[in-house]
């Protein structure tokens, strides 16, 4: 579903190809004595793709609502290319937003939806009708330019409302779970026709979703927030591989989590310090950015798919239950000291319920998590 090359240019120079840095200093949004944001502190890079990962209420959307001006934060500032713009009216702020219902005018045609903004801004009719052509090849939706909103699909209205946003040159876009209303397989189909989209333009993009797989499969970095706090801001595979806390390592997928203390530091394979931790399920080797102080207590994450049935591993266990996932099966292991794994193997792979089995993994897939 991606744009063909010819509309890939002419969406470029509709867009202007301008590359925007947002800054988001000190952050603070309360709701009747509720805080919904706190002290957030968020940087993105020129012509980057970063989502807000989090559940529901834990600030995300407020994030976005502040940024696209529509709520005011009580203390904080939102800067775009160094620019102060806490203080400016949505219209003034040159930023483009995709709403999560559309949000497209029912009785407009999609090229009449996507000419209203221009024309509200004064645009030259010529130069109206050579924006609107430029991003209706860039969503392919040219054959359905005089249609009406409720003659399209939902994958259809998402393209018209992505295209109505962009066709004003915005500095900066900006995607509040675009996706959400969508089907799972056009879901699918959208998000890599968005990120492929977001990258031949080359705009700054903000993107907010509760869903993992769009975060990780879109994004530059990803921003996770819990609670109205920032947890942690990097890149897809640190979130997912590295988490620097409990909380995050239970949001991002599924992880074991095993309590130890550290007894040592040990030669490891790669430059982090690797920590030999003590546990219930035994002796583990876990990595950290930093070494630690031998005595602390740690939470040890592990991935189910980093685990291995092996019949010489150095880890017991039984295996309680398992679960056929389709590409994956998923079993519950008891193992030493009460602790119990998930553990992901191949379909071949399956583990019969109550068998006795090995356990191993691959050094450096374990990582340690300070408390």
């Amino acid at each position: 579903m991606s744009a063909p090359p010819e509309a890939a240019s002419s969406a470029t120079r509709a867009a202007g190809r301008r590359t925007t840095r947002l800054s988001i200093e000190g952050l603070h949004k309360r709701y009747a004595g509720h805080v919904a944001i706190h002290s957030l502190d968020l940087a993105t890079r020129e012509g980057e793709f970063i989502s807000v990962l989090g559940p529901s209420g834990c600030g995300k959307t407020t994030t976005l609502r502040c940024v696209a001006g529509f709520e005011h934060p009580e203390a904080g500032r939102i800067c775009i290319d160094g620019e102060d713009i806490t203080g400016l009216p949505p219209e003034k702020r040159d930023i483009g937003m995709v709403f999560q219902n559309y949000a497209l005018f029912p009785h407009l045609t999609v090229r009449r939806n996507l000419a209203f903004g221009l024309e509200m801004r004064g645009i030259a009719r010529a130069e109206i009708a050579r924006r609107v052509e430029a991003v209706l090849g860039m969503v392919q939706l040219g054959a359905l330019a005089e249609r009406f909103p409720r003659q399209l699909s939902g994958g259809q209205q998402q393209r018209v409302a992505l295209a109505r946003a962009l066709v004003i040159e915005p500095r900066l876009l900006l995607l509040d779970e675009p996706l959400a209303n969508l089907d799972a397989v056009l879901r699918e189909d959208m998000r890599v026709f968005i990120r492929d989209l977001q990258r031949r333009v080359g705009i700054t993009t903000l993107y907010v979703t509760h869903d993992q797989a769009e975060a990780m499969v879109m994004s530059d970095r990803v921003a996770v927030m819990l609670g109205g706090q920032l947890q942690q801001f990097d890149v897809p595979e640190a979130i997912y591989l590295r988490p620097r806390s409990v909380e995050v390592a239970r949001f991002i997928g599924r992880s074991n989590l095993i309590e130890g203390r550290v007894r040592a530091i040990v030669p490891g394979p790669g430059p982090r310090p690797v920590h030999a931790v003590d546990t219930a399920l035994g002796p583990v080797e876990a990595a950290f950015h930093e070494a630690l102080e031998p005595g602390r207590a740690v939470q040890v994450t592990l991935r189910p798919e980093a685990i291995h049935f092996r019949t010489d591993g150095p880890y017991a266990g039984r295996v309680v239950r398992s679960y056929f996932l389709g590409s994956t099966v998923e079993h519950v292991v008891e193992a030493a000291g009460g602790q119990t794994l998930l553990v992901q193997t191949p379909p071949g792979g399956r583990m019969p319920e109550g068998a006795q089995c090995g356990l191993a993994f691959e050094p450096g897939h374990a990582w340690v998590i300070p408390e």
